[in-house]
Formats: structure tokens, C-alpha cells, sequence
């Protein structure tokens, strides 16, 4: 009887042994994957040098990279976002960071947002000058103070109270940027005494979902608004809600585009919405905001999205829309124009 208890005793030790392992191998973990954008309504192939698109290129998979690789070594979705991020911020080919577009006092102001998805945890700030990677700043506002959203002088003292780094004016300025700023304004004079309704029509940002080991996922975005902006104006990307959400019940957003019409439609947490309310999928949520609801209004755009399943989805209702994903097989993929 006592062998037979012994044998029983064995046999129950090497289950629960096998069980535990089981539980540790990386097959039973979460999919990890991250999808990135860096603007839509890009510009048509026939204005795109060689250059240009391979330096956009790189950088989209760079960036991608280098947040993939955050999850892949266990790292959170929020530590997987302003990796690729921040990489983004130092590229002067986006705007973000160095070589944001110009306001028409030809400053960068820039805003930036990020969420957490298993807290609801947010962090943003607009209208900041001279912090080199806003995203850190929203990520500080996040872990560090009990508001949401700083704004302004406010906004950099914070910053510097966390000892974020600054850069002086003239480090986020490039010549493509004051270019840009000189044929805006010219046609903006030209088309205002015959339009009284005309408006600036150029934007993009940045941005980065992401879905760690843990099942948890985090959004970020990025931006140095809209070229020639005046009064201060802020759009969709430091808002929690239209340019960026993220909750593990549904998914993670961000969102790159004509920030009013984004702010409006609260597209970020519309598209989680319609999943949670309409029992819709990642994809239909997406295409249904994107290419439906804004389109409707005038509204020009797109977003990244990812579900704690791992799926991606990438609508945008322009030319074009800088982005890069690595699904949760590992697939890496860098596009920028449509028919890609």
C-alpha cells in the first residue's frame, strides 16, 4: 500500500512538474506584433525622389524594428511604442520632432499623446516648443503627474522638472520644412482673394500601436501639427480619444490625418467602440470609420490599429499613408502608397 501511495505521489509530482513548464514555454504566450505610421495624404510617386523614398523607407522599417525588438525581449507595449517612436521624432523626413512642420511664424510646436490599454492610463501635451522627443513628455505626464493633458510653458516646465532633454529652435528646423512653409503661404495669399473659404491642406504625424507578451496593448502618437498654423491651434494627436486610445477590451489607435474632422468623429475611440458595442472586427471597425463616417464629412486620413488577438488593420482614404507592421508571425512590412 505504501508503494502504491509512493508510485501515486510520483506520478503527481512529475504532472504538476510537466504542467509548469507547459505553462512557461513561448508558444503559450501572448502574440506580440506592432503596426507604425508616419503620416497619410502623402505625396503622388511622380513628386517622389529616389532618395527621399528610400530614406522614408528606411526609417518606417528602423523604427519598426526597434519596437518589435522591445516586445521580443518581454518589454511592455508601452515601452515598445516610444522606441519607435522617439526613432521617428529624430527622423527629419516626418513631422514630428526634427523636421516638424512650421507654424506660420516659423516655430515648431509640437503635441504627442500615449495610452496604456490595461489601465486606461493617458498622457499628453500640445503646443510644446523645444522638447526634443514629445513623446517622452506625454509619457512622463502619464507616470508623473495626476492630470492627463499639460499644455504649453506648462507643459515644458514639466518636462524639464523630469530633466527631459531640449534642443534649441533651430535643430527642428529643415530647408525641406521651410519649403514647404513658402509654397503654403504663397498659394494660401493667391487662393484666399478669390476663396474666402480656402484652408491649408497638408498634415501628418506619427504614431505606433502595439501588443506585448502579456496581452497588453499601448498606442502613441506625434506631431508637429499643421504647416502654417496660427492661434495656437491644436488637432486630433495629443486628445486621447481622437487621435489616440487604447484599451485591452478592444484595441489600439492611432490616428494621422485632418485633425478636425478626427476630433469630431472621436476616431481613435470610435473604432474600439464599434468593436466592443457592434461586436464588429478590428478591420470593419476601421474601414467603417476611416472610409465611411469621414469620407461622408470630408474628412481625409487614416489609422493603425491593432486588437489583443494581434490583428492589424491600416485604412486610410488618401494617396497614401507612410506605414510599416510586423504581424504576430513576423512579418515585416514597409509601404507607403496605396496600391501596395
Amino acid at each position: 500500500m505504501r508503494l502504491l501511495t509512493c508510485l501515486l505521489y510520483s506520478m503527481l509530482c512529475l504532472w504538476a512538474t510537466a504542467t509548469v513548464v507547459q505553462a512557461k514555454t513561448p508558444s503559450d504566450e501572448a502574440s506580440i506584433a506592432i503596426a507604425i505610421h508616419a503620416g497619410a495624404g502623402t505625396i503622388p510617386r511622380d513628386n517622389m525622389n529616389e532618395a527621399r523614398e528610400h530614406a522614408i523607407r528606411t526609417t518606417l522599417e528602423e523604427a519598426v524594428r526597434a519596437g518589435h525588438a522591445v516586445l521580443e525581449g518581454g518589454g511592455s507595449a508601452i515601452d515598445a511604442v516610444t522606441a519607435a517612436i522617439t526613432i521617428m521624432e529624430d527622423a527629419p523626413e516626418f513631422n514630428a520632432g526634427r523636421g516638424a512642420v512650421l507654424t506660420s511664424e516659423e516655430r515648431v510646436e509640437m503635441d504627442s499623446s500615449i495610452m496604456t490599454g490595461h489601465d486606461l492610463g493617458a498622457g499628453s501635451v500640445a503646443s510644446v516648443r523645444g522638447i526634443r522627443h514629445p513623446i517622452l513628455a506625454a509619457r512622463a505626464v502619464l507616470e508623473h503627474s495626476v492630470h492627463v493633458m499639460l499644455s504649453g510653458r506648462g507643459a515644458e516646465a514639466f518636462a524639464r522638472d523630469r530633466q527631459l532633454e531640449f534642443m534649441p529652435e533651430e535643430w527642428f528646423h529643415t530647408e525641406f520644412r521651410r519649403e514647404q512653409l513658402r509654397e503654403i503661404q504663397g498659394e494660401e495669399n493667391a487662393q484666399a482673394a478669390t476663396d474666402p473659404g480656402y484652408e491649408e491642406n497638408w498634415f501628418s504625424t506619427v504614431g505606433t500601436v502595439a501588443l506585448d507578451r502579456k496581452g497588453n496593448l499601448a498606442a502613441g502618437t506625434s506631431t508637429g501639427g499643421m504647416t502654417n498654423k496660427r492661434f495656437g491651434r491644436v488637432g486630433d494627436s495629443p486628445i486621447i480619444g481622437a487621435g489616440t486610445y487604447a484599451d485591452n477590451n478592444s484595441c489600439a489607435v492611432s490616428a494621422t490625418g485632418h485633425g478636425e474632422y478626427f476630433i469630431r468623429h472621436v476616431v481613435a475611440y470610435n473604432i474600439c467602440a464599434r468593436m466592443m458595442h457592434l461586436d464588429e472586427t478590428l478591420q470593419q471597425s476601421a474601414d467603417h470609420v476611416v472610409n465611411k463616417l469621414l469620407v461622408e464629412d470630408g474628412g481625409t486620413g487614416g489609422v493603425i490599429a491593432l486588437d489583443a488577438e494581434g490583428n492589424i488593420a491600416t485604412p486610410f482614404n488618401t494617396a497614401g499613408m507612410y506605414r510599416a507592421t510586423i504581424d504576430r508571425d513576423g512579418n515585416v512590412s514597409v509601404k507607403i502608397y496605396k496600391d501596395e
